[in-house]
């Protein structure tokens, strides 16, 4: 066990937490404003990402909870989903789903990628080789769920993970279902939860 070792309730506790200078509270205050005064804070981002310390407390326990560097928060799950695979994604280029995927997630695709350029193709099945058999000369992401939603079908993260790095792929998985309660994908090599 390492030294540094936190429990997920630990994190969900105590990771990200602001203290309270002022009034001592035990826990974070809520901060309502949208918007602050800057003084002796050189700030590097745009005040809309993050524009309350709880937003930036919350990105800390998640981030902590999916043991990844850094998290972003969004209004929705398809939010997320959206950036993260158009953060990764432009014309020309070329992703590969698993077949069982939550429907919003399987919409987007069918739905709004031609709009953009960008193909697809559905695995016939979740082994290896039905990621690999998928992947041409544009293909630069492979997006799964595990478990799937709502069929609760399970993928390979090893499998998957390794297939990505030995093709020099983004590997991104929609970890909804599982949470980091039960599941941490980056453990396994996925590269964005």
């Amino acid at each position: 066990m390492k030294d540094n070792y936190k429990g997920i309730n630990t994190i969900c506790t105590h990771v990200g937490e602001l203290k309270d200078k002022e009034y001592k509270g035990a826990v974070s205050p809520l901060y309502m404003s949208t918007s602050y005064a800057f003084e002796d804070v050189e700030v590097k981002r745009y005040p809309r990402y993050f524009n309350t310390p709880n937003q930036k407390a919350l990105s800390q326990k998640i981030a902590a909870l999916e043991h990844a560097e850094e998290a972003m928060i969004f209004g929705s799950g398809m939010a997320a989903v959206s950036t993260a695979l158009f953060a990764f994604l432009k014309a020309g280029d070329h992703v590969i789903l698993q077949n069982m995927l939550y429907g919003g997630t399987r919409n987007l695709v069918t739905k709004q990628f031609e709009n953009f350029g960008i193909s697809y193709s559905f695995t016939e099945g979740l082994e290896s080789s039905d990621f690999e058999a998928k992947i041409n000369k544009n293909t630069k992401v492979i997006y799964i769920e595990t478990p799937s939603n709502p069929l609760l079908t399970i993928t390979d993260l090893v499998a998957v993970a390794d297939i990505a790095k030995k093709h020099n792929l983004v590997s991104m998985i929609d970890n909804t279902f599982a949470s980091p309660v039960n599941q941490n994908p980056i453990d396994f090599g996925i590269d964005v939860v």
